[in-house]
């Protein structure tokens, strides 16, 4: 049965489009990012492309494509237009889908809605958490969030190994942990891979 996977953060620049690119990998997925805000010379959809080794993998256009990087509600105002939930269409195919969101669940996309209303009750949630001040009760409102919606939710832990911020998560949400992505000097094709190796069986048992 083919995955449907949303990819969300616990805020923005917490490492979800690395995370994007190793669980496409590993299951040989395509890739959706239905809002980009900024960065169109160079989108999260090229970095991803650019960072996967499989020639399977389809990368899917963005449903909008924002010149600012800002919030999206506020990128898409000053580029004139609203964006419209229901013209966000899930790509459709024979494959697994990994679906990248914008910044934290609850970034507004217009008046009404926000990046939590772009997941359906069939994806599974993987949490991209990165340690901070402050990070530990971003996680734990994030899973709750996302658990009482009833979704099925797992986590990867982004930089450094933090003992005490993870323990207490997993002790506190008892979620399900891909892994760990450490605090590379890089990325490429190659280290890439090598994490999708590392996550592949949890992945495939989610």
């Amino acid at each position: 049965m083919n995955k449907k996977i949303f990819i969300t953060g616990i805020g923005t620049e917490v490492g979800k489009t690395i995370a994007s690119a190793i669980v496409v990998e590993a299951l040989q997925a395509d890739y959706f990012k239905p809002i980009q805000a900024g960065d169109l010379e160079y989108s999260d959809t090229d970095k991803v492309q650019e960072l996967i080794s499989n020639t399977k993998s389809k990368f899917h256009k963005n449903s909008y494509a924002l010149h600012t990087p800002m919030s999206p509600h506020a990128a898409a105002e000053i580029d004139g237009i609203t964006i419209e939930i229901d013209k966000i269409k899930i790509p459709q195919g024979d494959n697994h889908l990994v679906v990248e969101g914008a910044g934290g669940l609850l970034v507004p996309l217009n008046n009404e809605d926000t990046i939590l209303d772009l997941i359906d009750h069939d994806y599974h949630v993987i949490v991209v958490s990165r340690h901070y001040l402050g990070s530990i009760n971003h996680t734990l409102m994030t899973i709750r969030i996302l658990k009482e919606k009833g979704l099925n939710v797992s986590v990867i832990f982004n930089g450094e190994d933090h003992k005490t911020t993870q323990d207490i998560i997993k002790r506190m949400t008892d979620i399900n942990v891909i892994g760990r992505i450490d605090e590379e000097p890089y990325f490429d094709k190659a280290v890439v891979k090598e994490y999708a190796e590392l996550f592949r069986d949890k992945l495939q048992s989610i």
